[in-house]
C-alpha cells in the first residue's frame, strides 16, 4: 500500500491509548450527560434499586442505565438493542458507562420499572441544556421535535412560555418512550454473525471470494475485477 497513508499494525500493544478518557475530548457531550447524572439523587427521583440487594447477583447500578437513557435520548437511539449495540462499540458510551454493558432486556426493563422518573430525568436535562445555552449555534433536535438554543432575548421567563416549553419537551419524551417500546415489541433483526468459529467463516468468505474472481475472469478475461 505504498504512497497511501497507512495505518498502525493492529498487533501492537501500543496501538490504543492506556485509558478510554484519552477518545473522549474535552467538549464532548457525553461530559454533560455524566456530570447531570452524577448530581441527581436517583433515590428522591423515585427510581428504584438504588440500594443494592444483599443477596443474589449484583445489579447495574441505576445511574450506569440513566445514563445510558439520557445518551439514546439526545442521540435518537430508539429500541433496548441498539443501545446494547452501542455499548458494546460506542467509544461514547464505554466511556460513560465505565465500559459496562447492560443486555437489552436489563434496559428495557430499567425502562419499564423507572418510565415516571426517567421522563423527569429527560425534562430536567432538556430544559437545562436549553437554559445554559449547552447546544449554542445550532437548535437542540431531540426525536423530530426542534428547540430554539435559549438567547438573550429569550431569558425573561413567562408562564405562559414555561408552560408551552413543558409542554414540548413532555410530547417529545413521551414519543421518544413509545418508540422505544414500539421498537422492544417488533425487535427487529440486526446484522449479527450465526452461531459458530467466526475464523472459520472468515476463511469460508476468502475462498468464495476467490470462486468469485475466477469465475469473473473467465466471462470478462478483458476486465480489471471489481473485486481487486
Amino acid at each position: 500500500m505504498k504512497r497511501f497513508i497507512e495505518g498502525a499494525d493492529r498487533a501492537q500493544v501500543s496501538l490504543l491509548p492506556e485509558c478510554v478518557d484519552d477518545y473522549v475530548a474535552e467538549d464532548n457531550p457525553v461530559r454533560v450527560i455524566e456530570a447531570f447524572v452524577e448530581q441527581l439523587d436517583l433515590g428522591d427521583m423515585g427510581f428504584e434499586g438504588v440500594d443494592p440487594e444483599a443477596t443474589g447477583r449484583p445489579a447495574s447500578h441505576p445511574s450506569v442505565l440513566l445514563k445510558i437513557y439520557v445518551y439514546g435520548y439526545l442521540n435518537r437511539v430508539q429500541s433496548s438493542r441498539r443501545l446494547e449495540h452501542e455499548t458494546q462499540r460506542n467509544i461514547e458510551l464505554m466511556w460513560l458507562t465505565g465500559r459496562l454493558m447492560p443486555d437489552f432486556k436489563t434496559i428495557a426493563n430499567f425502562r419499564k420499572d423507572n418510565g415516571k422518573a426517567i421522563r423527569r430525568v429527560c425534562r430536567q436535562f432538556t430544559l437545562l441544556c436549553r437554559e445554559l445555552n449547552l447546544f449554542s449555534q445550532a437548535l437542540v433536535a431531540i426525536d423530530g421535535s426542534k428547540f430554539k438554543a435559549v438567547n438573550n432575548r429569550d431569558k425573561n421567563f413567562t408562564a405562559a412560555k414555561m408552560k408551552r416549553r413543558m409542554e414540548q419537551v413532555n410530547e417529545s419524551i413521551d414519543r421518544y418512550l413509545r418508540a422505544m417500546d414500539t421498537a422492544d415489541r417488533a425487535e427487529p433483526e440486526v446484522a449479527a454473525l450465526k452461531q459458530g468459529p467466526l475464523q472459520e467463516k472468515i476463511e469460508s468468505l476468502k475462498q468464495q471470494m476467490e470462486r468469485l474472481r475466477a469465475i469473473e475472469a473467465q466471462m470478462n478475461p478483458r476486465r480489471t475485477s471489481r473485486y481487486h
